[in-house]
């Protein structure tokens, strides 16, 4: 059976569990020699748990956590790294739900070691002033942190700086205790004073910084970056290495430099060495930006002289160091002092050793710019010798809290009152204490006279020993002694002397405990058969109320089929039935209640038939008369030990199995009764007392036959024989190798052909350029043994000389993944370099020491391309001719040769790429720019010359970049420009998106009707005209007498139109559209319109009379176009004189155009000419003015 020993690893944390009692000789059970280590990691990143195992054999290790499978490959990834040979868990991509804590489990048939590690997952969130937690830090080698720059000194009348950065770093309640070692008594001014000093640093942060987020990026350089947004740009930024400035520039190539790119600071070392470990911190003026905290601080200590006092902190991010200090002295590891950390950086300790006197006073820890301080009170030996200074209350030999809780009436720490040397005074009160049932509990205090007496109270009730307890006085000390607590004693006690008093509260807890027989019984392993039923009962006691757990190997069990849990008050008992053999492991039990837990645990072990045994089966000797052979014992013995193997024989070619007998527990057997040159197969099983397993079955073994010798050797190849070697089988079959049968293959055929028996050496019977291969079998009594294995292919032929290294080696072309070259063939020098049959062509990348072939055969042509090249990344090239003669020198190039095409200026490949998008709101935008460039350029986008937005997806690649919003909004519209660069140039191309939707119809159309013939619709604007500056209108009119719609007007960016030529007695339909980018809107009708039949109107001029001058002498003809119905009378005047009678003027009206004809003006025809024309329904008139110009004649004399 298997034991289960529990054992403590020398590493804290680790719990060993041994399956044997006792160790085989050079065996060893699994352990670790370091641990994984707590992570803390940001949502997104990478986590990495590490672990490196030690035992024999080499355990295998295996990882889980607590609430979740780890079976997605994706997500979860485990390796071995031989070089550093440690076992490393890898978290890809960390979510908030994969912050748990996992186990690493290291496992081999001698027992099994497991550890526990949590991950801690920050959610990325930024804030504005300072980010709790985060920090920048680096652990090169060695941290040595010293104090974050001197404090400044104090001033007469001002706060001790000293006592400030105490009191920021201290929690509240020690505020009243520091304050008094400085000598302050006026708390409340001080705390107001305090939290104004707090508001004024938050202040002074708020004034540098609007946003800061900082993460580690590290790499082959040292360096780190973070992003921060100054409020006033010239800011002066400092930094800061162990709390000391350290100089710096934005060359990258000096020692310590810090470029600015935007909002992004990127700090790094050059060449760093141990020296420049060390806790890095920024800085903004004087304000502190980045830290580390305290998780939790170092704790006032009380010791008695010669006695060892400790401080411990626990710091919440990794540090190798923190600085130690009392007052203004720091400490230093070594002689009275001894700092230890915890493997994870995180526990940080200090033990003052063989305290005395003069050790009193504040101690410090100090991380990077944020510290912790405490008290050490160091009390002298004898007056410790009576009673233990602040831990009167004593529980079974330990002391209670020693908090100093109690309430004391009296002097020291008591209340005020009357402080008469003659009066009963407390030197030292009661304090409150923790006791469990059935432990010893002492309550004590101290008066300053011994002769004063005093009595004991138990909830205002007078106490007398009559009534279970012990009533001491030792000198000025008095003692309550209560040998057996119960839970009746959990009262507050009272001691009175002389009108002073002081109480105290014993608090008696109860919590679980366990029958030390029953618990004996329930650690006893549990042996079952498999289909039986388990079973552990275990009774308890303790206050209620009890919360009852039952694991299985770590795992919580729930009632199911086969799971069956009873809890009572005092008892628990589990019940799993049907047990199978996956279930052995450990069972243990969990009760817990308000004051404690406590753990049992057993073992269940599931007896069952053992597994086959392992193979494979490995033939130790095959000889004439016997047949030996050995195999690996069950993977599972099923949990007892196996007795015995049955081992079972077939001869080959028959169908009957002979049972050979069964052997003890040894693992191999020699079969003596076989039969020369037969061959056997057998059957192993195993056995134990429950049962035999499935068997292991051998494949044939012959008797006698000798093994297959090693395979031949071409000593020498020529066209007309090829000469071979060999070296005998190590197996003879028990008997004299008596020759060899030598075969050959040629290639290309499947047929063997005996060359000679006895085997020759040297074979004749071959033809010039054939490929030939050999094999050869050794012959022994029984007859020829198994062939051995064919030698490599060997062609007839002499030998050749190597070729010699090839000419003019070119590069013709290139490309980011691929090389290709060009070459001539080498000349053939007779005697000295023969012809080249073929070629290989090699590569090696810059940082690697080895070449790779990458053509596997020879190739005959004397060009090559390279394939699946690294973008940008350096190799050196060579090429290597061939013959069957041998390789040739290699031809390679002078310089390496970088993987890209040749330089070439970006530029855009489309030549019809669209500048104008229009998209529909919530339809996807994808953009598509193809171009080409090399080398690989650098692509920007920017949206009307700002940022895009984090919803906008850029994907780029060598060819080509795509813009992609998934889900496009009215806020999208812009006009997007990429710019594509490289060492060549850059080239800019932009393209506006309009993200629009269907425009909504305009408002109701009203009609007005001022001009007669026409009509003017107004119509409210559509309701998308507000956040469209694209949108226009579209009217469409149709009439009683054509019936159809027709477009009246488009593009219309106001809300009003006239329709003209309106036609009396038609009806006449409108609507009007909003239109945009995507399209029309639904309509808005108007009301049907009707102009009535009307056909009378008012005289009216067409066309009025236009100006004339008419020169002296000549025609005047002047005219003009009238309307009206009825027709309108028309009457001429000159200077207000009716023509209508005059004949000198030619008078004529005709279809309404009017006319007056002036044959021959003259100066009297000068004036104002007019034309009035009248009807029933009004009149109008037109008038002009007629200038003569006198005609000048010339003298020609």
């Amino acid at each position: 059976y298997i034991v289960a020993i529990k054992k403590r690893s020398r590493v804290p944390g680790v719990m060993i569990t041994q399956f044997v009692e006792r160790l085989p000789a050079g065996k060893s059970a699994p352990d670790f020699s370091r641990k994984p280590m707590t992570t803390n990691v940001q949502e997104g990143k990478k986590a990495f748990f590490k672990a490196m195992v030690s035992g024999e054999p080499p355990p295998a290790v295996t990882w889980t956590r607590n609430k979740g499978e780890m079976d997605d490959q994706e997500k979860y990834s485990t390796r071995y790294d031989k070089r550093a040979q440690e076992h490393v868990l890898e978290i890809v991509n960390v979510k908030l739900e994969q912050a748990d804590n996992y186990k690493c489990f290291a496992t081999n048939e001698y027992g099994q070691a497991v550890c526990a590690v949590t991950l801690n997952v920050n959610y990325q969130s930024f804030k504005t002033i300072k980010p709790k937690g985060r920090y920048l830090l680096f652990s090169l080698f060695r941290t040595v942190a010293t104090r974050k720059k001197q404090l400044p000194q104090q001033k007469e009348g001002e706060i001790d700086p000293k006592l400030l950065e105490l009191l920021l770093s201290a929690p509240k309640k020690d505020y009243e205790r520091i304050c008094l070692e400085f000598g302050i008594t006026d708390f409340r001014w001080f705390l107001k004073k305090l939290k104004q000093i707090k508001k004024e640093r938050e202040d002074e942060q708020s004034k540098v910084l609007t946003e800061i987020i900082n993460d580690l990026k590290p790499s082959g350089r040292a360096e780190f970056s973070f992003d921060m947004k100054l409020r006033d740009p010239n800011s002066e930024v400092n930094l800061y290495k162990d709390g000391t400035s350290i100089p710096y520039d934005d060359d990258k190539n000096s020692k310590h430099s810090l470029q600015k790119t935007g909002i992004n600071y990127l700090f790094s070392i050059k060449d760093p060495q141990r020296e420049d470990a060390g806790f890095y911190q920024v800085d903004v003026e004087e304000t502190n930006v980045l830290t580390t905290d305290f998780q939790a601080k170092i704790k006032n200590s009380k010791v008695t002289e010669n006695e060892d006092a400790v401080f411990q902190c626990v710091l919440s991010t990794p540090l190798n160091k923190i600085t130690w200090s009392k007052e203004d002295a720091s400490l230093e590891h070594g002689g009275k002092y001894e700092i230890t950390i915890s493997e994870d950086k995180l526990t940080h300790t200090l033990r003052i050793k063989d305290c005395q006197m003069a050790d009193k006073g504040a101690y410090y820890a100090i991380a990077g710019i944020t510290s912790s301080s405490a008290s050490l009170n160091v009390q002298e030996k004898d007056a410790q010798e009576k009673v233990e200074d602040g831990k009167e209350g004593r529980v079974g030999g330990e002391g209670g809290d020693g908090n100093g809780e109690g309430i004391c009436d009296g002097s020291g720490k008591g209340n005020d009152g009357d402080k008469n040397d003659e009066d009963a005074q407390f030197v030292r009160g009661l304090s409150d204490i923790n006791a469990k049932v059935g432990d010893r509990a002492e309550l004590s205090c101290k008066l300053n006279s011994e002769t004063s007496e005093g009595r004991w109270y138990k909830n205002g009730k007078l106490l007398t020993e009559e009534e279970g307890v012990k009533i001491i006085k030792d000198g000025a000390c008095h003692i309550l002694m209560i040998e057996c607590c119960k839970k009746d004693d959990n009262a507050v006690y009272r001691f009175e002397a002389e009108g002073r008093k002081s109480e105290a509260t014993l608090n008696v807890q109860d919590p679980p405990r366990l029958d030390p027989d029953a618990l004996g019984e329930f650690t006893n392993p549990v042996i079952v058969r498999v289909g039986d039923n388990a079973e552990w009962k275990l009774p308890f006691s303790g206050g209620a109320p009890m919360n009852i757990q039952w694991y299985k190997n770590d795992d919580e069990l729930l009632p199911a089929v086969n799971v069956k849990i009873d809890t009572s008050d005092t008892e628990s008992q589990l019940r799993l039935t049907k047990c199978q053999r996956k279930d052995t492991g450990e069972v243990k039990i969990k009760i817990k209640n308000e004051f404690g837990v406590i753990e049992a645990v057993s073992r269940l072990i599931v007896l069952d038939k053992p597994t086959l045994p392992q193979g494979p089966v490995e033939i130790t000797e095959s000889a004439v008369t016997s047949v030996e052979f050995k195999w690996k014992p069950p993977k599972d013995s099923g949990g007892c030990p196996v007795t015995n193997y049955i081992i079972e024989r077939q001869q080959v070619g028959r169908n009957k199995w002979s049972n050979l007998g069964e052997i003890p527990f040894i693992h191999s057997y020699k079969d003596t009764d076989v039969d020369p040159g037969r061959r056997y197969c057998y059957r192993i099983r195993a056995k134990n007392a429950e049962g035999i397993s499935d068997y292991l079955q051998t494949g044939d073994i012959p008797a006698g036959y000798p093994g297959p010798p090693t395979a031949p050797k071409v000593a020498s190849a020529f066209k007309d024989c090829i000469n071979l070697s060999w070296c005998p089988p190590c197996d003879t079959g028990g008997t004299k190798v008596m020759g060899y049968n030598l075969e050959k293959n040629k290639t290309g055929t499947n047929y063997w052909s005996l060359v000679n028996q006895n085997g020759p050496i040297t074979v004749k019977d071959i033809f010039e350029g054939a490929e030939y291969r050999f094999r050869v079998s050794a012959i022994n009594l029984s007859g020829a043994g198994e062939p051995s294995i064919p030698c490599e292919a060997v062609i007839a032929r002499d030998p050749k000389k190597p070729p010699g290294k090839v000419i003019d080696l070119k590069i013709t072309s290139s490309s980011y993944t691929t090389l290709s070259l060009a070459w001539t063939k080498p000349k053939e020098v007779k005697g000295v370099e023969d012809e080249a049959q073929g070629y290989y062509v090699e590569i090696r990348p810059i940082e690697s020491l080895e070449w790779t072939r990458c053509n596997a055969t020879p190739i005959r042509l004397t060009s090559y391309t390279v394939l699946g090249l690294k973008a940008m990344a350096a190799y050196w090239v060579r090429v290597i001719a061939t013959n069957y003669g041998g390789n040739g020198d290699p031809q390679g190039f002078d310089n390496y040769i970088i993987a890209m095409p040749p330089p070439v200026r970006p530029r855009f490949k489309d030549r019809n790429m669209k500048t104008l998008m229009v998209v529909k709101s919530g339809n996807t935008i994808r953009v598509n720019i193809n171009f080409e460039a090399s080398p690989m350029p650098d692509i920007s986008w920017i949206k009307d010359g700002i940022p895009l937005l984090k919803h906008v997806t850029i994907t780029n690649s060598d060819r080509g970049s795509q813009l992609l919003i998934p889900t496009s909004e009215r806020s999208d519209s812009g006009i997007y420009m990429i710019t594509v660069k490289n060492i060549v140039g850059q080239e800019s191309f932009s393209v506006e998106i309009r993200v629009t939707d269907d425009p909504k119809p305009p408002g109701p159309v009203e009609l007005e009707e001022n001009i007669p013939g026409t009509v003017t619709l107004c119509w409210a604007p559509s309701p998308d005209e507000k956040r469209d500056d694209r949108i226009h209108y579209m009217v469409s009119k149709r009439d009683s007498f054509k019936r159809t719609w027709r477009t009246a007007a488009d593009n219309l960016f106001n809300n009003k139109f006239t329709v003209v030529n309106i036609m009396p007695g038609r009806e006449y339909y409108f609507r009007v559209f909003a239109k945009n980018d995507m399209g029309l809107s639904p309509p808005s009708e108007s009301p049907v319109f009707m102009k009535a039949l009307n056909f009378e109107s008012p005289p009216s001029f067409i066309i009025p009379l236009k100006r004339r001058t008419a020169p002296e002498g000549y025609e005047c003809y002047m005219s003009c176009a009238v309307k009206g119905d009825p027709g309108p009378r028309v009457t001429w005047y000159h200077n207000n004189i009716s023509l209508n009678t005059n004949t000198n003027y030619h008078i004529t009206n005709v279809c309404g155009v009017c006319s007056l004809l002036i044959l021959r003006v003259a100066p009297k025809d000068n004036g104002e000419y007019k034309v009035i024309i009248e009807n029933k329904l009004g009149s109008a008139e037109s008038s002009i003015t007629l200038n003569i110009e006198p005609c000048i004649l010339e003298n020609n004399y």
